[in-house]
């Protein structure tokens, strides 16, 4: 399952984007967001999702 932004908490200060190992995040219109096709919820690279891990807003990247 693929993790998700919520664009109403996101503060679009890029925290995630740098930390996804896929390359799974990126900036459309004012948001981020994740594209699930990339999305191995960091399997194989971390043990917990960095973006979840990284955004200082709680709540903000969570499972789709």
């Amino acid at each position: 399952m693929a993790y998700k932004i919520v664009a109403s908490q996101c503060t679009a200060c890029g925290a995630c984007e740098f930390e996804c190992p896929n390359s799974a995040i990126s900036m459309k219109r004012d948001t981020y967001v994740i594209d699930a096709a990339k999305c191995t919820e960091c399997e194989g690279h971390f043990d917990a999702p960095q973006c979840a891990a990284v955004c200082p807003v709680e709540g903000t990247c969570v499972p789709a």
